[in-house]
């Protein structure tokens, strides 16, 4: 028996005045996706459009969740408009999952025009929490200035959106499904693929496995405490971590992937991965790790609950790169970091005798000079590390690198780290948090701010806290200029440089979930001295931190008695 062919069908909308994407796609709380009538259609239709439409049709797209509340609704609807859209091809992981580094490795590999991933990243997940769209483009990697301007274009205008409503897909069936629609010449196919295995076939043909399962294996097995934070991390952690590379069982922990994640933000951080801290402050593991809910960062720890900052972090894997098969095969040929992230990796690359960059906040950044030869590894100081093996930061793989490192100096995470510094000096490096400010409040505080050390008497001017005198060097609103194509991205933050290389930087951040505005305060000091590298972080930057309140008068301005998260 025939069936008929899908019934394509244009359902008419109203613009929506809220739907620019930021850093990370856009992000609301769940309830305005969930709830807004068409909130959802419309920015689908409005990714969909700002695609040309030559390249467009029969084109293949990957799609992928964290797994967090309203993912799998929203897959069924991707797929029903993609279809009525001129989409030739989805690729989406086994029940909609999988991880944004898992998404970046499908689309270089199947050379897809793009991704779209759902998710909020270390934002709460649930009905109360946050839900985010984000679109990867051909390379990978996150969506341009560029993109991201031409789908808010298109959704401040939009009238109608094109769905198939009748087309209905089982994301729990693998395999390829296909779908005739009315109109179209050629059926349009779904492909139902395993979560893991691409990216798990990227990353052998990265590391040494054996030498990684030697270390966790044996008798002098190192043993290792992941928490996955019930994000979509426990597929690959339990595949990945424990089958190929024969860490035990119970090396993993909340591996299951829940809409709310447990209950608890899924932040790889002090604050919210405390289970991880305090076991691993028991002494029983030499290596702990957790990851967000979509894997593109994580939190490394070594026995003892002996911290590794994500800024240090990048810089002691700069230092081992050759410790992976991938970079002796393919040669280190420069670095990257955001301008928030403290300047331990200028240290490395300066010994290397490499060239560091120095971006805006947000992965879309290192990809231009990724995909131009310039730059093989990239960190920001929010907990995400990359190279140029994918177009994101990827938290396994910083696992692996760490688990190689390990392997090769058959050394534990501390000696790694204070050798490092030894050799290098160490950035101590803090940041304060003060999220859900009120957005004209927040904006006027920056502006004010700015004015204060533009100010050329401000260049001049000494700060004395306790037996310390920090001297200003200079100041700036970071502006970057992209060496591959020229482009300009200005009021990237404000630079505040001592002159013994010590730092304070203010930033506004752009992707929370639409609950109001977040102000970032950075302070970094550099230590040349190894007697005094144990010395606790908030007392050394205490006095930076302490000029900071000052200057900016946060608390007064905002109401608030301290920041909501210290990392």
């Amino acid at each position: 028996m025939e069936t008929s062919p899908i019934p394509v069908v244009t359902v008419q909308t109203a613009p929506f005045d809220d739907q620019r994407p930021g850093t990370s796609g856009l992000r609301r709380k769940t309830a305005v996706f969930e709830g807004k009538k068409n909130y959802l259609q419309n920015y689908i239709q409005s990714l969909l459009s700002s695609i040309d439409l030559r390249d467009r049709q029969g084109c293949t797209m990957v799609v992928g969740s964290d797994g967090r509340y309203f993912s799998r609704a929203a897959t069924e609807l991707i797929v029903q408009m993609a279809a009525a859209n001129g989409i030739g091809r989805l690729v989406i992981g086994h029940n909609g999952l999988l991880s944004t580094p898992a998404v970046s490795c499908i689309i270089r590999k199947i050379k897809a025009i793009g991704g779209i991933i759902l998710t909020a990243s270390h934002n709460p997940g649930g009905p109360g929490g946050d839900f985010g769209i984000k679109f990867n483009v051909a390379n990978g990697g996150p969506s341009p200035d560029t993109v991201m301007e031409r789908i808010h274009q298109v959704s401040r205008t939009l009238e109608e959106y094109a769905i198939c409503p009748d087309l209905r897909i089982d994301l729990s069936r693998l395999g390829r499904h296909e779908f005739d629609l009315e109109n179209k010449f050629k059926p349009f196919r779904v492909e139902i693929v395993d979560s893991v295995e691409v990216y798990l076939q990227m990353l052998r043909n990265i590391f040494d496995f054996s030498a990684i399962k030697s270390l966790l294996t044996g008798p002098d097995q190192l043993k290792i405490h992941i928490d996955a934070m019930n994000g979509v991390m426990g597929l690959y952690v339990r595949r990945i971590l424990c089958d190929e590379l024969g860490a035990p069982a119970n090396s993993a922990v909340n591996c299951v992937p829940l809409e709310d994640f447990g209950g608890r933000p899924p932040e790889p951080n002090l604050t919210y991965a405390t289970s991880l801290v305090d076991a691993m402050k028991g002494g029983d593991f030499g290596f702990g790790a957790a990851f967000d809910a979509d894997g593109d960062r994580y939190m490394i720890l070594g026995e003892n609950g002996f911290f590794v900052s994500p800024s240090d972090s990048v810089a002691i894997m700069a230092a081992n790169l050759s410790t992976i098969p991938y970079f002796r095969q393919q040669g280190v040929r420069g670095f990257a970091r955001s301008m928030a992230t403290s300047t331990a990796l200028d240290r490395v690359a300066k010994a290397m005798k490499l060239a560091l960059y120095e971006t805006p906040t947000g992965w879309r950044y290192f990809g231009n000079l990724m995909d131009s030869g310039r730059c093989s590894l990239c960190g920001e100081e929010s907990f995400g590390t990359g190279s140029d093996h994918i177009r994101e930061k990827d938290g396994l793989w910083s696992v692996l690198v760490w688990l190689s490192i390990m392997a090769a100096r058959k050394q534990g995470v501390e000696q790694i780290a204070r050798e490092h510094w030894a050799k290098f000096g160490r950035n101590y490096f803090c940041r304060f948090d003060y999220e859900g400010l009120d957005p004209r409040a927040a904006f006027y505080l920056m502006r004010d701010l700015e004015a204060v050390i533009s100010d050329k008497a401000f260049t001049s001017q000494k700060f004395a806290v306790g037996d310390h005198i920090y001297s200003v060097e200079r100041t700036d609103n970071f502006e970057y200029i992209d060496p591959v194509d020229g482009t300009v991205a200005r009021n990237q933050g404000l630079r505040i440089v001592f002159n013994d290389a010590a730092r304070l930087v203010f930033r506004m951040s752009g992707s929370g979930g639409g609950m109001g505005a977040t102000i970032r305060i950075y302070a970094e000091s550099f230590e040349r001295d190894p007697e005094r590298h144990s010395r606790e972080t908030q007392v050394v930057l205490g006095p930076l931190i302490a000029i900071a309140l000052k200057i900016s008068n946060i608390h007064e301005r905002t109401g608030r008695r301290g920041p909501n998260v210290i990392t």
